[in-house]
Parts: structure tokens; sequence; C-alpha cells
């Protein structure tokens, strides 16, 4: 299996200089990953590196807490649509979906969705699961169905633990082909990697520190995203 492909290769530390964000970029587009997912900041750093690859650009919006708001998301999606990201990776107001406001959940991802999807960027919608019940991370998936989303994924890797087959398993079923799923977090090696794929998942979210010992067929050293 090209693991490589599956890959939305995170370059996404809070702390990391230009040039440290450039080298993490760079890892990615050597092992040909399918996306590298940066900050908002480094867009168009990714996007002019990544010209003329195979790796495509994803971001993150309104990360890694999700509670900025509507009007806040649907603004920041319509911008880095328009920068001409491929897909962008949004955090569920977990707060509120714990609370079980649904409605406003739902709210706040449409509106990133049709922002986006005037421009062809996919939308994949993180739910923090390790913050929720299994029966909240099913609602979820329903309400990212009917919002319009693309995708769902587990984890930011920035509070609590990453992706389990629980959590994976539970959004998969949900799913039943009506979006696809990606598991991400704490993914360090192969046959974690393979697993996942294995099960039914259409892409996975790695850290750039994982990226060599996944695409090599090995594991990571240490812990983390």
């Amino acid at each position: 299996m090209n693991i490589a492909r599956y890959l939305d290769h995170a370059v996404l530390k809070p702390d990391m200089t230009p040039e440290q964000a450039r080298d993490a970029i760079q890892l990615g587009i050597d092992y040909h990953v399918y996306s590298v997912c940066v900050r908002g900041c480094d867009i168009d750093m990714a996007l002019e590196m990544t010209k003329d690859t195979d790796t495509l650009v994803s971001c993150v919006l309104d990360f890694p807490y999700g509670y900025s708001g509507a009007a806040v998301k649907r603004a920041a999606a319509a911008e880095y649509a328009a920068k001409g990201v491929h897909e962008i990776d949004m955090v569920m107001n977990y707060g509120y979906a714990k609370g079980g406001d649904w409605a406003v959940v739902e709210q706040e991802i449409r509106g990133v969705v049709e922002e986006a999807h005037k421009k062809g960027v996919l939308v994949k919608v993180i739910f923090e699961t390790s913050q929720l019940t299994l029966d909240e991370v099913r609602k979820a998936t329903r309400v990212c169905i009917a919002a319009g989303a693309d995708f769902v994924k587990t984890s930011t890797g920035f509070n609590g633990t990453g992706a389990t087959v629980e959590a994976v398993q539970a959004m998969l079923e949900e799913a039943q082909g009506r979006i696809k799923v990606k598991p991400s977090g704490g993914i360090r090696d192969y046959k974690t990697a393979k697993m996942y794929v294995d099960m039914g998942a259409a892409r996975l979210g790695t850290g750039f520190s994982s990226c060599k010992a996944l695409c090599e067929g090995g594991k990571a050293e240490g812990e983390g995203y």
C-alpha cells in the first residue's frame, strides 16, 4: 500500500518559524503525500512550494478549539478558498455539541461548506472525539452529512487523545458511504495507518515528524500527532 497517498501531512505547531514550516512542508512534498495541512499563515508558502507537484494544500480553520462562531468561520473559509487551498479542515464547536446545541453546530459547518464549495474546496470537520461520547460522535457525523461536509475527522492533536478504533468505527458505521472518514492523531506507525485504511478511512491525519517512518513502512520514535 502506498500509504503516502492517504496522508494529510500536518505542519501545525504554533511555534514553528517560517523556516521550520518550509522544511516540514518540503518533507511532505519529497514523500509525495496527498496534502500538506498548514496554518493559515503558511498557505501562500505552501501553495508556491507545491506548484507542479502531486501534493495538494489543505489548511486548518478555527483551530484548535472551534469556538470563534459562525461569522468568523464563514469569513475564514471564504478567505482560504479564495487563496486557492484545495481542502479546509475546520474544528467543530464541540463544546456546543456536548451541550446539545446541534442547530448552532450545523449552522457553523454549513457556512464553511457554502463558502468552500463555491470554489470547489472540500471541507473536513474535526470533532475532537476524545471530548465526546460515541453517541455524540455518531450524532456529529449525521450533522456533518446534513450540512454537506465532505469528511469527518477525529482529532486536532492538541486536546486529548487522537484517533481510536472505537471512534473511527462509529464514524464509519454512521457514514454508510455518505461522507468520508479521516482518522487523525497518534498514527505514528505504518501498521496503524494501514489498519485504519483497511477499516475504510479515506485519508489519515499525521504529523510531519512521523512522515518518513510511515512512508518507509516503519514506526516513528516518541509520541505526538
